[in-house]
């Protein structure tokens, strides 16, 4: 609604300042035979501009203050020119060179700014039309870690104190897995747009979908667009994907497993240590039970197969790391006999 009464306002001036145009002494003889012809035209002209803001309906602020600023260096840079050359323009040419003045450094000065408006804060200092980011570089999202759900929660720590990027192109690929017809799919799905809400809402987090442009990624994969962007933007991947994992520290990028934070934060069991551990089931390897913590790590005990759904203790022997997760080795306290050798 407040856009139509703008475009009201601004529809009804263009014409009352044409009609006053085309009626006044000063409008050349092509204007005056054709008043009305005339004025169709140039109302035309001006609604270009009403037409060019209906069509882009995502604006960025950064290109809208280099608009501005250009337009006002412009008109500047055309008073000054006009000054210096009103004597040896004609009479009879003094409007038109005026309009075509106005115009054509307009245009340049709004054109130059706004692809020069990242370097522009070096040629005139404290100006800077690109948004000043906290932090370091920006972290960028890709699905796994969304669908993961794991983010939200690191988040709300506040411990992240850098601007967090979610490209339209994961958000799509979120999207379709939310409308597969797979339920486990699906809900994977719903789960991480829902996680994608939570960023945008909290408090703790400066969260941005950023819009791509296709012609840029084209025929590219999904993990290859998220490996280019994260260059682009001298940025770090967060996933909890192993294989993207790889391919980006492979090619030099900065990325944030999921899973390597979380196995960091897990306690640590060191060999000798007693735990309490119930068996669930049977290992890979014959005789082995396996059964987890209250963190979700694996635990798997040597001669322990016979006792699924018992509760043991057991002393712990070694441990293995890595990004795919944790996994504690042991063995039973009485099955060993090293209950007290052990202390």
């Amino acid at each position: 609604m407040l856009r139509i009464l703008v475009y009201a306002v601004y529809l009804a001036v263009c014409g009352g300042a044409i009609a006053t145009y085309v009626q006044s002494e000063e409008a050349p003889e092509i204007v005056d035979g054709n008043r009305f012809s005339s004025f169709l035209v140039l109302l035309g002209i001006t609604q270009a501009a009403a037409l060019a803001d209906l069509l882009i309906r995502r604006k960025k602020i950064e290109v809208i203050s280099a608009v501005y600023f250009g337009l006002l260096v412009g008109v500047l840079l055309s008073y000054l020119f006009l000054l210096a050359v009103e004597t040896v323009i004609p009479e009879e040419y003094g409007v038109g060179v005026r309009i075509i003045t106005f115009l054509v450094f307009s245009y340049v000065s709004v054109s130059l700014l706004v692809q020069t408006r990242d370097d522009f804060r070096f040629v005139i200092p404290y100006v800077e039309f690109s948004k000043e980011l906290k932090g370091g570089k920006p972290l960028i999202l890709d699905s796994s870690a969304l669908i993961d759900g794991r983010i939200s929660d690191v988040v709300e720590t506040g411990i992240l104190d850098t601007e967090i990027i979610v490209p339209e192109f994961i958000l799509h690929e979120v999207q379709d897995v939310a409308d597969s017809n797979d339920k486990m799919r699906r809900t994977r799905g719903r789960r991480g747009l829902e996680v994608l809400e939570k960023l945008q809402a909290s408090e703790h987090a400066e969260v941005k979908v950023l819009e791509i442009k296709r012609e840029d990624f084209k025929s590219k994969s999904i993990d290859q667009k998220l490996v280019e962007l994260a260059k682009r933007l001298d940025g770090r991947v967060i996933t909890s994907d192993y294989n993207l994992n790889k391919v980006a520290s492979v090619q030099g990028l900065a990325v944030i497993n999921l899973n390597d934070v979380a196995n960091s934060l897990k306690p640590r069991y060191l060999p000798g240590e007693r735990l309490n551990l119930k068996i669930t089931k049977q290992g890979e390897s014959h005789g082995q039970g396996v059964g987890y913590l209250d963190d979700g790590t694996m635990v798997v005990c040597e001669q322990a197969s016979h006792l699924i759904g018992k509760t043991i203790d057991v002393i712990v022997t070694s441990m293995l790391q890595s990004s795919a997760g944790r996994m504690i080795f042991v063995r039973q306290v009485h099955a060993t006999g090293e209950d007290d050798a052990a202390e």
